[in-house]
């Protein structure tokens, strides 16, 4: 797949997205590739069934899409896309993409926290790389958006679903980036 990131903007697809499942089930499709519906349930701690219907209603907004690739008895999915980024076009959609933010932070935390119960299971030297870390840096919007951009510029090559160089010791990776303003805001001029 050529690497596809979009901007979603549309109230109906934030909506649709404002589901850890889909999310997960959307971002499993990103990285690993074609899967079905089982395959997806077993990625994401879902039933089958539950993956399915929620395979059909990313489907209905775009974002995946049947994979030719299945021998008759499976039904194997592929997502349309690499990676997103969300907005609002209309003030009114506003609250679709805090919707969808949120879902999303509550996907990292669930991820997180398993990783964690985890780890002490995790060969060493994945745990000797794991990270969190956290800044308190002093930005403009402007700048924001540069180190944002810069992030991605970085992290691009190592799509799973698009990288065709990976090393043989190569795992799916997750990694999050979150950015925002400490509220409250300081005094305004």
């Amino acid at each position: 797949m050529q690497g596809r990131r979009a901007r979603l903007t549309d109230p109906a697809v934030l909506d649709a997205l404002a589901h850890p499942v889909r999310l997960d089930v959307l971002g499993y499709l990103m990285s690993a590739g074609p899967a079905t519906a089982s395959q997806c349930a077993r990625a994401v701690g879902d039933t089958p069934s539950n993956c399915s219907y929620h395979l059909r209603v990313l489907a209905a907004h775009g974002l995946v899409e049947p994979d030719g690739s299945g021998d008759g008895r499976s039904r194997p999915w592929r997502a349309t896309l690499t990676g997103f980024s969300v907005g609002a076009d209309d003030p009114d959609a506003e609250a679709g993409v805090t919707r969808m933010l949120a879902a999303s932070v509550e996907l990292d935390h669930h991820l997180s926290r398993e990783y964690l119960r985890g780890r002490e299971d995790a060969p060493a030297e994945w745990r000797a790389v794991d990270a969190h870390e956290t800044y308190g840096l002093a930005l403009s919007p402007a700048e924001l958006a540069e180190v944002v951009q810069r992030i991605d510029d970085v992290v691009r090559p190592y799509i799973q679903a698009t990288r065709t160089d990976a090393p043989a010791d190569a795992e799916h990776v997750h990694l999050a980036v979150t950015a925002f303003p400490r509220l409250p805001f300081g005094p305004r001029s």
